[in-house]
Parts: structure tokens; C-alpha cells; sequence
């Protein structure tokens, strides 16, 4: 896959990011650049916010081809990886308002989970959120969003790529509520 200059730029930036590393125990070990926590198999920290709007429908989004993981698939939560000195709290802020442009919106937190991929190793926490505003997508990062029901998702999820870390945020989601 090629890259335009500026997919090339945010990936490298992306890759190079400081993340926490954290243990099977999710107790901070320091920090890594992200894409070295991923090659050396070692376990982050990230967030999954599900932003719901007030009909109950969730929205989904289609992550760019230059994403490292997962690229092209579609996602049921915004989210990503927890920087280093960063609070889960923090992170799921920051994310929603730089993937989906939804900022100062009430987060409610639902739980934290273990998740275990090859080079995917993370200890994920859940939010979600409810918001009318207008989606301003990131373009480095959403190529597209919709909102559709949760049935809908999870159908879809059967026939198209979903990312399996978010969908399984989405069932622990299901399970808190």
C-alpha cells in the first residue's frame, strides 16, 4: 500500500508516539514508542469510547488504510492507546474529541478488560457517551462514520472487517449495562 505524503507523516508520528507500557497486571512499567510496544509483543493501555446518540444508535467508523492495525476496518468505538503519563480518563477525552471531534460530553466509564492478539496486547477500558453534535472526523485517522443501531453492528460484524479488540469492548459494554 503507498501512502500519501501526509498518511506517511502521521503514521511515522503515530509509530513513534509515547505510549504507557504497562504488566499483566496492568501496573506501569515506563513508557515505549508505540510501534516497539507492538513489536516486542508487550501490553499497552487503551480506551474505547462508545458514543451513542440520543436515539440509541451507536456510531461505527471506518479507519484509514495507513492505520497500523486493523487498517480499513470498520470500528464500533473511538479510542486508542493511553499515552505515557496519561490517566485512561485523559485518553478516552482526548480521543473522542481528536477521531470524532465530540469534546466536553459526560464519559461514563463501565470497566476495564484484558485483550490478547498478536501484536495487539492491551488492557482496555470502556466508556461511553452520548452526543448529538455533529461528527468532525479526523481524516488521518476516520475515513468515514454513521451512526446505526447496535444490532446492526454486530450483524455487520459478521460480513465485514470490524476491529475484534472494539467489538469485544462493545460486548463487555452490553454485559455492564
Amino acid at each position: 500500500m503507498t501512502l500519501s505524503p501526509d498518511e506517511a507523516a502521521h503514521r511515522a508520528a503515530s509509530d513513534a508516539e509515547s505510549v504507557a507500557w504497562v504488566d499483566a497486571q496492568d501496573r506501569c512499567l515506563g513508557a515505549l514508542p508505540r510501534a516497539e510496544l507492538r513489536e516486542r509483543g508487550l501490553i499497552g493501555r487503551c480506551t474505547f469510547i462508545l458514543l451513542f446518540n440520543s436515539r440509541g444508535e451507536l456510531c461505527v467508523h471506518r479507519r484509514t488504510l495507513s492505520k497500523a492495525l486493523y487498517p480499513g476496518f470498520w470500528d464500533v468505538a473511538a479510542g486508542g492507546m493511553v499515552g505515557a503519563g496519561e490517566s485512561y480518563d485523559a485518553s478516552a477525552a482526548r480521543e473522542l474529541g481528536e477521531e470524532l471531534g465530540i469534546a466536553d460530553v459526560p464519559l461514563r466509564f463501565h470497566e476495564k478488560f484484558y485483550f490478547d492478539q498478536p501484536g495487539n496486547r492491551l488492557w482496555c477500558a470502556v466508556y461511553s457517551a452520548v452526543s448529538d453534535a455533529p461528527l468532525r472526523l479526523q481524516p488521518e485517522e476516520v475515513m468515514e462514520a454513521r451512526f446505526i443501531s447496535v444490532a446492526q453492528a454486530e450483524a455487520e460484524s459478521r460480513v465485514k472487517d470490524y476491529c475484534p479488540d472494539s467489538l469485544v469492548a462493545l460486548q463487555r459494554f452490553k454485559a455492564s449495562s
